[in-house]
């Protein structure tokens, strides 16, 4: 992923008025300020660092690029500034891990040096091809700003540790034609290998206002051409960046599949990155590998409105088969949120969210997603509570775990939804709009109840996450939403009217489908001192936010469960950790 045009994405936000059909994230955007780019940093603050989430020691992270398993190691390229804490001079960073927590970095992969990638070495994927081994796939910038697509390979591919590749002179592999444009033409996928003898690999672009994702066939893998059409685009919905495109098995629940997999009982993802409104989003549906055609099932939106694989700070996410325990698993990005003035004085921004398995849930109707195992090897002291009470007003205390660095898991039960709020289906809220109309604090039937987050005692800051749950008058069915609200995480003021020097405070929400006919529903937040990532129902529904509180941070921040509706709530069981810093955290080359 590269940065487009910025100032004409902010003129069109403008002309168009997006803001008032809730297309956010402006504030997100990883702005170019060359100035900044190149400035060095003298030492890391780490007031608001996380611990047991995967960064480098100092400077700008983005995309997760062509996460891999082999030879017995997991690896991560990653979109890294070499020189500064804001988006600029991008390489391939280069890390391994045995085990998804412990990292060691290495000397980077890739960089700009020849005339195909001398603008810059942005976002791809890796593919691991019989008898050649692991080849990238990426974009290269050329020095008129065209966007071009290369490969790279390893100089030794029997060494496990990938440490050094080559870009041969023969690239590009893919070049955009007169129809296409050819500064929207970037984020290639994990390639697949098909009956028909051919690699396939998607690739992002747009054409105006369409959203466009084509394919590009190739029999060695060096010599690609471009399908008759795109396997799927979208009006109105502009560049598609880092797109993701793998099947899911309809009959497991339990484990993923690997991007070449052909049966009757699957269905495809399409996942893109909306380069307008910094949110991603997937549909499920059939990919015709005759016609090379992904058709949605139809059920939900294809467009902005869509599921996502994380209804917060979450962008730019790449997946992967891992082969050694046979799943899938998810990579991406969560930018700060707040000021760059901020971010270059603690001389570090961004992170790679903890990976999560992506299967697709019994319904059939969307994924979900949790946190890789390995994470809980990170589990230190423990605490429980069960059956405990909590009525309108409440809220109790979690001791005995640091509340700044912690793992915590709780089941709620709500019982009687007789109380619940009416949802009217003729509202035109979208669950954003009901997050800020019915905050934490607003008294409700039943709920909202859940988390509060990195608090002070007297809430002076704090980050709540939590439930409400409506009827829908239309469908008689429990209408369940799903906040994590932001707005109140930090006393600390802007630093000015430009979006840089503002901190990015919002509200984040979805929807959960469930029907909560037994009166249950859990929540899991992982809390990393500025990152709080939570999982509503098992995974059905995830929501990470950035925040940089003032007081509520290391042993000053709190933790709490609460109520405000009229319906009791009961806190069926409550268990949570003390995450510890893994071992080794990108110590190594870089």
């Amino acid at each position: 992923m590269g940065v487009s045009n910025v100032v004409s994405v902010l003129l069109f936000l403008v002309i168009t008025n997006l803001s008032n059909q809730n297309i956010k994230g402006i504030d997100a955007f990883h702005q170019i300020y060359e100035e900044l780019q190149s400035e060095s940093v003298e030492s890391v603050n780490h007031l608001h660092r996380p611990n047991f989430h995967f960064q480098p020691p100092k400077h700008w992270i983005n995309d997760p690029n062509g996460p891999v398993y082999y030879k017995g190691l997991y690896h991560l390229f990653y979109q890294y500034n070499t020189k500064g804490a804001v988006w600029g001079n991008i390489i391939w960073a280069h890390s391994v891990s045995k085990d998804l927590v412990n990292w060691e970095a290495l000397e980077p992969a890739i960089h700009p040096s020849k005339w195909f990638d001398i603008g810059g070495t942005w976002s791809g994927s890796i593919t691991i091809v019989p008898g050649k081994g692991p080849i990238i796939l990426y974009t290269g910038v050329n020095q008129n700003e065209t966007q071009l697509q290369n490969y790279a390979i390893p100089e030794d591919p029997s060494d496990p540790y990938l440490r050094k590749w080559i870009k041969p002179d023969d690239n590009p592999i893919a070049m955009p034609d007169y129809t296409m444009n050819g500064s929207a033409f970037r984020d290639p996928t994990t390639a697949w290998f098909s009956k028909d003898g051919h690699w396939r690999t998607v690739v992002g672009s747009k054409r105006k206002r369409r959203g466009i994702a084509y394919i590009y066939r190739s029999r060695d893998f060096k010599h690609w051409v471009k399908a008759k059409h795109p396997v799927h685009s979208k009006e109105s919905t502009g560049m598609w960046e880092c797109p993701d495109f793998f099947p899911v098995s309809l009959t497991d629940f339990q484990n993923g599949l690997d991007l070449d997999y052909v049966g009757p009982n699957t269905k495809h993802v399409l996942k893109v990155s909306l380069d307008i409104t910094r949110y991603e989003y997937y549909t499920l549906g059939k990919y015709d590998p005759k016609k090379d055609r992904y058709i949605p099932d139809g059920n939900t939106p294809d467009g902005w409105e869509g599921l996502r694989f994380d209804y917060g700070n979450f962008y730019a996410s790449k997946t992967f088969f891992d082969y050694k325990k046979n799943r899938r698993i998810l990579w991406g990005w969560a930018n700060e949120s707040d000021t760059v003035e901020d971010d270059i004085l603690k001389g570090w921004a961004g992170i790679q969210v903890i990976p999560r398995t992506v299967l697709l849930d019994s319904s059939k109707k969307q994924l979900v997603f949790w946190p890789v195992e390995e994470i809980e090897s990170l589990r230190g002291n423990y605490v429980r509570m069960n059956n405990h009470d909590i009525k309108m007003g409440q809220r109790i205390e979690v001791k005995g775990i640091t509340p700044a660095q912690a793992d915590v898991e709780v089941t709620f039960y709500v019982g009687s939804l007789e109380k619940a709020e009416t949802f009217d289906p003729s509202f035109t809220f979208e669950p954003l709009d009901l997050c800020k109309i019915k905050g934490s604090n607003v008294k409700g039937g039943v709920g909202p109840f859940g988390l509060i987050t990195l608090a002070t005692p007297d809430l002076e800051e704090y980050t709540p996450v939590f439930f409400r749950v409506f009827k829908d008058t239309k469908t008689h069915k429990p209408k369940v939403l799903m906040c994590s609200d932001a707005r109140p995480s930090s006393l600390k003021q802007d630093k000015g009217p430009l979006a840089k020097d503002r901190m990015y405070k919002p509200p984040f929400a979805g929807f959960v489908d469930v029907d909560m006919a037994d009166g249950r529903i859990s929540l899991r937040t992982l809390i990393d001192h500025s990152v709080v990532e939570s999982f509503g129902a098992l995974g059905k529904t995830v929501i990470t936010s950035r925040v940089y509180p003032v007081k509520a941070v290391k042993e000053n921040a709190h933790l709490y469960v609460f109520n405000n509706g009229t319906q009791t709530v009961t806190i069926e069981s409550l268990n949570a950790w003390n995450m510890e810093r893994p071992l080794q955290m990108n110590e190594g080359a870089l």
